[in-house]
């Protein structure tokens, strides 16, 4: 067995289908190269059967940045290698920084919690003991 641990992004939303009476969950992760000279990218084709693949189907968008683990593989297809994966684990890494809003960095005051400034302890005070 080859087992690999990539970190990336997924390329496009994940896909789930019926192979042969399973089911498979497909996408995509693009991970950054860098061999000291230059800097690319490698694309892996991941594959994940079973039910824990269909009901993390949802979360694993396109540019969602994940951490895969699995077992390495390669495919030819028209004199080209491809190389794959298939996955035993995923992690998600957290939403895609553009998803942020500015009240996510100020206690989630946008999110009905509260938690204006006036709410904050003050430095300025005395120390109590």
């Amino acid at each position: 067995m080859k087992n690999l641990t990539i970190a990336g992004r997924l390329t496009k939303d994940a896909e789930t289908r019926d192979a042969g009476g399973s089911r498979v969950t497909g996408f995509s992760v693009a991970v950054d190269n860098w061999d000291g000279k230059t800097k690319g990218t490698l694309f892996f084709d991941a594959s994940w059967w079973g039910d824990r693949g269909e009901k993390m189907a949802q979360y694993l968008t396109k540019a969602t940045a994940v951490t895969v683990s699995g077992d390495l593989g390669t495919r030819e297809h028209n004199g080209k290698t491809y190389l794959t994966i298939r996955v035993s684990d995923v992690t998600l890494q957290g939403g895609k920084p553009a998803e942020r809003s500015d009240d996510d960095f100020r206690g989630g005051a946008g999110r009905g919690v509260s938690g204006g400034r006036d709410d904050r302890p003050s430095f300025d005070d005395p120390i109590p003991f």
